[in-house]
C-alpha cells in the first residue's frame, strides 16, 4: 500500500509542478503582451509603408446679437449676425500619384429691424488636384477649381424718395466659374504650394439669361469661354498650434482678349484659438475680374472686397490629431 502511496504522490507532485509552470509561463506572456499594449505607438521614419488618405476639416460659426428698447443713443430695436464657415478635405497618396481634393463653403446672414435680411458672405470654393511625382518638389498636375455661390445676391441702394430698394445681381450657382487646367506644382516646402499651367479653360457660366450682361456673359448664352495661363500660389503657417495663417492667390490672364488685363482671386484667413472650441477669426477676399461690372452704376471694373471678423464656435474633425500623432 505503501508503495502505491509513494507512487501516485510521485504522480500528482509531477503534475502540479508542471501545471504550475505551465501557469507561469501563460502569466509571463501576458504580462509581455500587457507590457507591449501600453508602449505608445510610433511611426518608423524608414517605413515605407504610408497613409493612403488623409481626410479632416474645421467647423467655425459665429453669432452677434443686440436689441435696444426706449434707447436715447439711439441704434435698431433689434439685430442678428450669423456667419459660419465649413472646410473638408480629403487627400489621397500612393506611390507616385496623389491626389488633393478641399471644399470650403462659407454663408453669413445679418437681421436687423430697420434693414431687414440681407446676405453678408456667400462662398462656395471646390478644388481637386491630380499630381504625378516627378522628384521631391516637382509634380504633373491636372487641376479643377469651381468657384460660386449658395443664395441669391442684391446690389441695395436709396431711391429718390429716400426708400431702401434692391436689385437682384446674383443666385443659386450663377455665376460659376469654371477652371480645368493642366500644368506643373512646385512644392519647396511643405506649407507652400505652387501650381502654374500654361495651358487653362476658364468658363463663366450664368444660366440666368437676365445676369448674364453682368459677367460679360452674351445674353444669347449660358457661359463665356477663356484660353490663357493661370497661376495659383497656397501658404498655409503655424506658430504653436495658436495662430493660423492661410493665404492663396490665383491669377489667370486670357489669351483671346486683352491679357494685360489679370483675374485676381486673393484669400486671406487668420484665426487664434482662445480656448478648445472658441477662435477669433478674421478674413479677407479680393476679387478683380474685368469682365464683370462695376455694382455702381457709371463706374468701371474694380476690386471687389470683403472682409469678415468675429470671435465664436470652432470645431476640429480631429483628423489633424491622429495624423499628428502617427508622425511623431
Amino acid at each position: 500500500m505503501k508503495k502505491i502511496f509513494y507512487k501516485k504522490a510521485l504522480i500528482f507532485s509531477v503534475l502540479f509542478f508542471s501545471i504550475a509552470d505551465n501557469i507561469k509561463s501563460q502569466d509571463q506572456v501576458v504580462v509581455e503582451l500587457k507590457n507591449e499594449s501600453d508602449i505608445t505607438i510610433k511611426k518608423d521614419e524608414g517605413d515605407s509603408i504610408k497613409l493612403t488618405w488623409k481626410k479632416g476639416g474645421t467647423f467655425n460659426l459665429n453669432v452677434n446679437q443686440a436689441s435696444s428698447n426706449n434707447w436715447s443713443a439711439g441704434g435698431d430695436e433689434f439685430s442678428l449676425s450669423i456667419n459660419a464657415f465649413l472646410n473638408v478635405f480629403a487627400f489621397y497618396l500612393k506611390g507616385k500619384n496623389s491626389w488633393d481634393n478641399s471644399l470650403d463653403l462659407a454663408i453669413g446672414m445679418v437681421q436687423s429691424t430697420s434693414l431687414g435680411r440681407r446676405k453678408s458672405s456667400d462662398r462656395l470654393d471646390f478644388t481637386s488636384k491630380y499630381g504625378y511625382f516627378l522628384n521631391q518638389k516637382l509634380n504633373l498636375a491636372s487641376l479643377l477649381n469651381v468657384r460660386s455661390q449658395m443664395a441669391n445676391g442684391y446690389k441695395y441702394a436709396k431711391t429718390a424718395r429716400g426708400t431702401d430698394s434692391s436689385t437682384l445681381i446674383s443666385n443659386t450657382f450663377n455665376p460659376t466659374l469654371i477652371i480645368v487646367s493642366e500644368g506643373f506644382d512646385i512644392k519647396p516646402r511643405k506649407n507652400i504650394s505652387i501650381y502654374f499651367s500654361p495651358i487653362t479653360s476658364k468658363w463663366v457660366m450664368v444660366t440666368e439669361p437676365g445676369l448674364r450682361s453682368l459677367y460679360g456673359v452674351d445674353p444669347a448664352k449660358a457661359f463665356r469661354y477663356e484660353l490663357g495661363a493661370f497661376f495659383s500660389g497656397n501658404y498655409t503657417g503655424k506658430i504653436k498650434d495658436k495662430f493660423t495663417y492661410k493665404t492663396k492667390l490665383d491669377l489667370f490672364s486670357n489669351y483671346k482678349n486683352e491679357p494685360q488685363n489679370i483675374d485676381v482671386y486673393w484669400t486671406h484667413a487668420f484665426a487664434a484659438k482662445i480656448t478648445r472650441y472658441i477662435n477669433f477669426t478674421f478674413n479677407v477676399e479680393m476679387i478683380y475680374d474685368n469682365d464683370t461690372k462695376n455694382t455702381t452704376p457709371g463706374k468701371g471694373p474694380a476690386s471687389q472686397w470683403l472682409q469678415l471678423m468675429g470671435i465664436g464656435f470652432s470645431y476640429d474633425f480631429g483628423y489633424r490629431k491622429m495624423l499628428k500623432n502617427l508622425k511623431k
